[in-house]
């Protein structure tokens, strides 16, 4: 895909050829059909395990370790500060399992976060005894890191600070590389960043951000259910080894792969670089651009509406946030509303309700219950037809601006 083209994009995923409209894809892109194609192949053919002399095992170790060379790629950063897992909670969890910090050490922790990048934190402040101090956005409505909070929380004690890129439910856009320049103020202090929800969305190098610690999912991606955890040289050198004491432990994938890195979901992993193009950078501005236009119809829309609050950036430019749409309709239960619209289209709007996993940002920070908020989670293969069509049923289901 050398240029962005909304027909051929939506060719390349088979579940886009039904009916469903897929507008939940926060929770987790739909999956080329050239990685479904792959996982298949690698299956039929060379499922066997890594490492072996003979022909088939030859080509499967080859097609590994190509997937391991291709997610490296694609965030600028090289195979040996890569490590591939089941989920980016599971990697987080590996993470604070292999890190060290004298008692009394002090831990950052963004309160607007995916509680997979809370949790593990928390737990680990517990068994070492840590101090933690909670990043809290000082806006309710719109909730964002700002980079100039931090002196007020960083202290000579400082050790890890934890923060996304971009909420699942907020879609607000972090500035990562100024938050990353201001954690490293403090001698040895690192930043862990989770990308989740901005990696479907934008172009990624890690060199150019300076966390530390970044991981993000590959089937939220377009690829398979497989994530990706990146460490920087800093980060590589604070982590120590999970794994069984006679391997190699040097390499992040030595110290925290733990055989989590699946044969053929990562040999797919060059079909997502493929369906992107030799130009990255062309295809993601394009993308980019596709997505303005989405996420300004439908931010137009329930701006005019004075019934409707949402959260996190009420301006479209794709600089302040990806097209991950969240809000609350005054009078009305986010449950509701989903049903409502599930009822009218049949089913076909794949919308959701909820907290997102993002439990403390949606009951502490924004104050909702567990009804939480209406997401709309849209992506490039998303038509601007489809996003109208959802705007017409919102005026069935809410009425009247």
């Amino acid at each position: 895909m050398s240029s962005f083209d909304i027909a051929s994009a939506k060719e390349s995923f088979p579940a886009l050829k039904q009916s469903q409209v897929f507008f939940d894809n926060a929770g987790g892109s739909q999956t080329l059909g050239t990685a479904i194609d792959s996982i298949s192949n690698y299956l039929s053919k060379t499922n066997v395990q890594l490492g072996a002399s003979y022909a088939v095992g030859q080509k499967s170790t080859a097609l590994y370790n190509a997937g391991y060379e291709a997610a490296a790629k694609y965030i600028n950063a090289s195979e040996d500060n890569i490590v591939l897992g089941s989920s980016t909670t599971q990697l987080f969890r590996n993470l604070s399992f292999a890190l060290d910090f004298p008692e009394g050490s002090e831990l950052i922790i963004s309160s607007i976060d995916h509680e997979a990048n809370i949790g593990p934190w928390v737990h680990l402040a517990e068994r070492q005894k840590l101090v933690i101090k909670w990043w809290t956005p000082k806006t309710k409505e719109n909730p964002k890191l700002l980079a100039s909070e931090l002196p007020e929380l960083l202290s000579s004690k400082t050790v890890l600070v934890t923060c996304t890129q971009a909420s699942n439910i907020l879609g607000t856009i972090h500035d990562i590389k100024v938050i990353a320049e201001a954690v490293h103020t403090i001698p040895g202090a690192l930043l862990c960043v989770d990308a989740v929800a901005y990696a479907p969305h934008r172009q990624i190098d890690v060199k150019e951000l300076g966390a530390d610690f970044y991981a993000f999912s590959w089937y939220k991606v377009y690829g398979p259910h497989i994530s990706m955890l990146y460490a920087s040289q800093n980060g590589l050198q604070a982590t120590k080894s999970l794994g069984h004491y006679f391997n190699p432990s040097t390499t992040l994938k030595d110290k925290l792969g733990n055989a989590g890195s699946c044969y053929e979901l990562t040999a797919s992993i060059p079909a997502v670089l493929n369906y992107f193009g030799p130009n990255l950078s062309e295809s993601w501005a394009a993308i980019e651009k596709h997505e303005a236009e989405l996420q300004g119809t439908l931010l137009t829309y329930l701006n005019a509406r004075s019934d409707v609050t949402i959260f996190g950036e009420k301006d479209a430019d794709t600089q302040k946030r990806v097209s991950t749409v969240s809000f609350v309709v005054k009078g009305e239960k986010s449950q509701d509303i989903v049903e409502k619209v599930d009822g009218l289209s049949k089913g076909e709007m794949g919308i959701r309700w909820g907290g997102f996993y993002s439990n403390r940002l949606a009951e502490e920070v924004l104050g909702l219950g567990h009804d939480g908020v209406v997401r709309v989670s849209m992506v490039h293969y998303n038509t601007l037809e489809e996003v109208k069509k959802l705007l017409g049923i919102f005026d069935q289901v809410l009425g009247n601006a």
